[in-house]
């Protein structure tokens, strides 16, 4: 089946559904200009230790100018603004659906997305690990430390080590179990518990995959190709 006839199934079958699930992953925010992690320009490219040393909350208290410096510099795009595929699947999901991203970077709630789960949390949910009061992103990117109390300031994202918020969890499991759609986009899908969300969809659910590469899942409708080019023709 060619590129376009399986764009114009995956269509028809978005407008059969009554509730979808959207699956994505940095591939989604790579044409708003924000860099994915591993890829030969990614953000963990040519670091001297090892994305699990730095973005852990160990080096977040004990290193904490080493944290804030890798995160400050490389994370943060505070002036990236939401592309088509941020808006398509906005429009979707606030008609039928729901979306779980690993992305931390809220271009999917900027797109006007009502049913966003973050999985892997929010840059911009940023607080002090002391007193834990909210703090702006204007004052986290003058200081790390907090001027109220002196704690450490923290982005609300998960480190490595630690477990993912048990509602995300929650929520992420109960849209797939309601889902007889799901559509991952994006990702890899090779980052658990993440990937593991797969397992809780319904029997007879279909799945789509809109990425660059095939992904390790099985009984899944795969378009290979770049998203932003699928996903204005949906």
């Amino acid at each position: 089946m060619s590129i376009s006839e399986k764009i114009k199934e995956l269509k028809q079958d978005i407008q059969k559904a009554n509730h979808i699930t959207f699956l994505t992953g940095a591939g989604v925010s790579t044409h708003s200009g924000i860099p994915d992690y591993r890829s030969k320009g990614g953000i963990y490219n040519g670091i001297e230790e090892k994305p699990e040393t730095i973005l852990s909350e160990n080096t977040l208290f004990n290193r904490p100018k080493l944290f804030y410096d890798f995160v400050m510099n490389n994370m943060y795009f505070p002036q990236a603004k939401p592309n088509l595929i941020h808006q398509k699947i906005a429009k979707i999901c606030n008609e039928k659906g729901e979306l779980i991203t690993q992305n931390i970077d809220q271009l999917d709630k900027k797109a006007g997305n009502e049913h966003v789960i973050e999985f892997h949390g929010n840059l911009y949910n940023i607080y002090c690990t002391k007193c834990k009061k909210p703090v702006s992103y204007k004052e986290y990117s003058q200081n790390y430390i907090h001027k109220n109390c002196g704690g450490i300031i923290r982005p609300g994202i998960v480190l490595y080590g630690e477990g993912i918020n048990p509602n995300n969890v929650t929520n992420s499991i109960n849209a797939m179990k309601n889902s007889d759609l799901v559509i991952i986009a994006g990702t890899s899908f090779i980052v658990y518990p993440f990937a593991q969300l797969l397992a809780y969809r319904k029997p007879f659910s279909k799945v789509w995959v809109i990425n660059k590469t095939e992904i390790p899942a099985q009984n899944v409708n795969s378009i290979i190709g770049d998203a932003i080019d699928i996903f204005p023709n949906l």
